[in-house]
């Protein structure tokens, strides 16, 4: 069929042709722009890093491309969500510590975070926990909840902070998987 329509659209004046052909690009740019808004509306998100709470992994300014899709939180992924209590207009990036049924407690004395008794071991933040905020624990992650805290631990408000507490999954925005600007921080975040 297609070899049909060329053969026919050979025989029209040459600036018949032209605008055939510009028909066709303006048809296959649009095509490609819907694709592209969708993508970006139900698959992927870009988001602005503001802060230094998730230093050394994320700096201030970077943009990250986030996604939702089939997404299911699990230890050190960094995520995007929103808290009703804390500041309902922000969006807030913070690493998954536990997810439900898991049990935390942290010893600010020597700065080690536990999860069901075991120590983590943490080779992405910035130092080692010292800073309380309002945790008491050890608390247990109730159901459809994570715990979250930033990179940079002692200059960030995260789980251990009364407004946020326990972070219900159903506030994730999404997963945090890439910077793509600027371009001295692009790359894989772990």
């Amino acid at each position: 069929m297609k070899k049909k329509e060329t053969e026919e659209k050979e025989k029209l004046p040459p600036d018949e042709q032209m605008r055939l052909d510009l028909y066709d690009w303006i048809q296959s740019l649009m095509v490609a722009l819907v694709i592209c808004i969708a993508l970006f509306i139900f698959v992927v998100r870009v988001i602005d890093v503001s802060g230094s709470s998730m230093f050394p992994t994320l700096h201030n300014g970077d943009k990250m491309i986030v996604s939702n899709l089939f997404y299911k939180p699990k230890y050190g992924d960094v995520i995007v969500f929103k808290t009703d209590t804390y500041d309902p207009n922000k969006a807030l990036v913070k690493r998954v510590i536990a997810t439900e049924g898991q049990e935390i407690s942290l010893d600010f004395d020597r700065g080690v975070v536990y999860i069901d008794g075991k120590p983590l071991e943490e080779d992405y933040i910035a130092e080692l926990t010292k800073t309380k905020l309002d945790f008491i624990g050890p608390q247990t992650v109730p159901e459809g909840h994570i715990f979250v805290m930033g990179d940079n631990r002692n200059a960030s408000t995260d789980s251990r902070k009364k407004e946020i507490g326990m972070v219900d999954t159903r506030m994730i925005l999404g997963r945090a998987f890439y910077v793509a600007f600027p371009s001295g921080d692009m790359g894989w975040i772990n």
